[in-house]
């Protein structure tokens, strides 16, 4: 079991930068990928980014690449997500999930509110 909870969020006018961070709770945390997805009113959860269980792979959607970096500390099972350049249609609430080796996510925070204005 991994109980996330995540923090940062707020908000910001276009180009200002957020860092998001998610403390997780379990003692296999590092055993799991973890990935930052994001909903945005009207429209369905969409994948942001996510890094391997060790941090030495990451991945991104096309639409945050070259702004938005993840992170994570196993020594303190916290994920992160530096967000740069913002823009309005970064505005969402973003969640903070993991994954077992080769799952789905199944497990996830309750998300916190990054708002972008213009």
């Amino acid at each position: 079991q991994v109980q996330l909870v995540e923090s940062g969020g707020g908000s910001v006018q276009a180009g200002g930068a957020l860092r998001l961070s998610c403390a997780a709770s379990g003692r296999t945390f590092s055993s799991y990928a973890m990935g930052w997805f994001r909903q945005a009113p009207g429209k369905e959860r969409e994948f942001v980014a996510e890094v391997s269980w060790t941090g030495s792979t990451t991945k991104y959607a096309e639409s945050v690449k070259g702004r938005f970096t993840i992170s994570r500390d196993n020594a303190k099972n916290m994920v992160y997500l530096q967000m740069n350049s913002l823009k309005p249609e970064d505005t969402a609430v973003y969640y903070c999930a993991a994954r077992g080796v080769g799952s789905a996510y199944e497990y996830w925070g309750q998300g916190t509110q990054v708002t972008v204005s213009s």
